[in-house]
């Protein structure tokens, strides 16, 4: 070939090289200034101290630490439909972004997740959060599958609230209409010899009010957040350092929308994801029961906490480990270790509460 064809050729391939690299420059920048929305859905109302002190800071720290290519959406009290058993699903089929949920609103479909649900397991509700978002990550890999865990903890410590009658005594449980979270919560008040009612808390309000229940398990921290302050009057406590009960929550991103994130995205959503969340979360709550428990104790809200002492908490104590053994039992022949789970979330909950 002339030695003038080699230098045009080279030249044509030179410009060629030039123009394209050009042309691909935008597109490398605009795919790195691509945007992305996240719709979180939950059902507590937006007055709730988790919506204001963890969500919404949350929300800011993301859309930041993006530099604005993260656009967070939250929508508290079902504002996107459904309810609030649905909510799991709608992160795992995309019709959510985001979720903030009960795992007990979905009776059998977390078993491992249930250990948490059993009778005196918790301390606080940062120390069983941080066990519980442990537990999750070593144990529930499988029942979790679908969605990419931003943290699994527990709520503060559960307490006993009741509209007309003060329970001073186990007798003075019995058959009080009583609403619980969860399939272990319900068995439990049943043996307790209450009439357990099952529901989602946002509903608790609505039916204490119409005589449906007489009484509702829950922590101190829900009671202003869901409206049950003036309507449940008289709060039922327990001696010791652990609490009636608690139950397993979770804040989950739907798994392909954050397998088509970015690089450097998903690493701002990891650096917000993690135990470190769930104790926030779990801290929160403490404060705000602590809070909820002066006014009470302040006379700023009405009311009266019955703490029982030791001999009675035994005789609550008792019954809760009959559930504890019926548990394991039904775990095993689930082909799970039971023991073993229970073992390791009682574990987990103790070093977090020492630490």
């Amino acid at each position: 070939m002339h030695k003038h064809t080699l230098k045009r050729l080279s030249a044509k391939t030179l410009f060629t090289l030039i123009l394209s690299s050009l042309f691909s420059l935008p597109a490398s920048a605009q795919a790195q200034e691509e945007s992305y929305t996240l719709r979180l859905h939950h059902f507590f109302p937006p007055s709730a101290p988790v919506h204001q002190q963890y969500f919404i800071p949350w929300k800011e720290a993301v859309e930041k630490e993006s530099e604005g290519r993260f656009k967070v959406e939250l929508f508290p009290s079902m504002q996107l439909g459904g309810t609030p058993p649905s909510l799991y699903d709608q992160a795992k089929d995309g019709q959510a972004d985001i979720i903030w949920t009960v795992l007990g609103y979905n009776p059998g479909r977390f078993p491992k997740a249930e250990v948490f649900d059993l009778p005196f397991l918790p301390t606080s509700g940062a120390a069983t959060s941080q066990a519980a978002h442990e537990y999750a990550m070593q144990h529930m890999q499988d029942e979790l599958a679908g969605v990419h865990p931003i943290a699994v903890h527990t709520h503060s410590p559960g307490a006993l609230h009741t509209k007309d009658t003060p329970i001073e005594s186990l007798d003075d449980v019995k058959d009080l209409k009583i609403r619980g979270p969860s399939r272990l919560v319900n068995k439990y008040l049943a043996q307790l010899g209450a009439q357990p009612i099952g529901m989602p808390v946002a509903q608790a309000l609505e039916a204490l009010s119409r005589g449906v229940l007489d009484g509702t398990v829950i922590p101190f921290e829900a009671i202003t957040a869901m409206g049950l302050a003036d309507i449940t009057t008289e709060h039922t406590t327990f001696s010791g350092d652990r609490a009636l009960y608690t139950t397993m929550m979770i804040v989950a991103m739907n798994q392909a929308k954050y397998d088509a994130l970015p690089d450097d995205l998903q690493a701002v959503i990891d650096a917000h994801s993690g135990i470190q969340e769930a104790y926030k979360i779990g801290q929160i709550m403490d404060q705000a029961d602590l809070k909820q428990i002066h006014r009470i104790q302040s006379g700023e809200q009405p009311g009266t906490i019955h703490r029982l002492d030791d001999e009675e908490t035994q005789r609550w104590k008792a019954i809760g480990q009959n559930v504890v053994d019926e548990w394991i039992a039904e775990a095993n022949e689930a082909g799970l270790d039971g023991q073993q789970l229970y073992d390791d979330a009682n574990q987990w909950v103790m070093k977090y509460t020492r630490n």
